[in-house]
């Protein structure tokens, strides 16, 4: 087992620190160094909770009889592991009863459409969407999409079973993530988090929060705010 060393004090951690920036006045370097001491903290408490999620029980094992389509051809749920042993699915709310697909869904895709890659080295990624792959496919090539895997829920048997479609039947996004060991296929994790465990004045959001947009908007004045979504197209602005 390997040793790990005590943590140092936060506070301790941010004395070491030693950053001024030019022409910044000591009101602003007190209020960022009792700020650095909060972000160590939530630095660790993400490692914490990581740990708990890495240290869940054997969750429930698959059964039900899942059918994909690719760009390639039809997969059952074991098919979209590939030859690795954890898969990671994103319930994409683009079904067929849509003429297009979610702006918050997609704005996160585009996010991990540059890390698909590099994910796919260690974890299996899948798109799962419940209308027909041609649609998908047109809809990935007017995005510019090339590592992303997506895949149509071809009787959205899945996307029921998962939550991927809301009560009243339309579309939900979902993150889940199965495991297969010796043979086994089980449900590891989804995220859990929706209107019902929200904080008041925010919107649903899961932690951490899966969109890369909202990490960098966070640490700006303007934060995320309240009023503001991604959206397909900005027509007032050159591509």
């Amino acid at each position: 087992m390997t040793h790990v060393p005590p943590l140092v004090p936060a506070a301790e951690l941010a004395k070491r620190n030693g950053r001024t920036f030019p022409n910044e006045s000591d009101d602003y370097r007190r209020a960022r160094n009792a700020l650095f001491i909060e972000e160590i903290e939530l630095r660790r408490h993400i490692e914490r909770v990581a740990e708990q999620r890495r240290a869940l029980p054997p969750g429930g094992e698959v059964t039900g009889s899942y059918h994909f389509q690719g760009e390639h051809g039809p997969l059952d749920l074991a098919g979209l592991f590939g030859d690795k042993q954890t898969l990671v699915i994103y319930s994409y709310m683009f079904g067929p009863q849509r003429e297009r697909p979610c702006p918050m869904c997609t704005s996160l895709l585009s996010a991990w459409e540059g890390e698909a890659r590099d994910i796919g080295q260690r974890v299996a990624l899948a798109v799962v969407a419940r209308s027909p792959i041609e649609r998908l496919i047109a809809f990935k090539k007017e995005r510019g999409w090339r590592d992303l895997a997506l895949y149509s829920d071809t009787d959205g048997s899945y996307s029921r079973d998962y939550y991927g479609v809301d009560q009243d039947g339309g579309d939900d996004s979902a993150f889940n993530v199965f495991t297969r060991r010796d043979g086994t296929i089980r449900h590891f994790w989804s995220g859990e988090m929706g209107f019902e465990s929200a904080d008041p004045g925010q919107d649903p959001r899961g932690a951490p929060d899966l969109m890369p947009i909202w990490t960098i908007l966070d640490v700006t004045p303007e934060g995320r705010g309240s009023d503001w979504y991604p959206q397909l197209d900005y027509p007032d602005q050159a591509r």
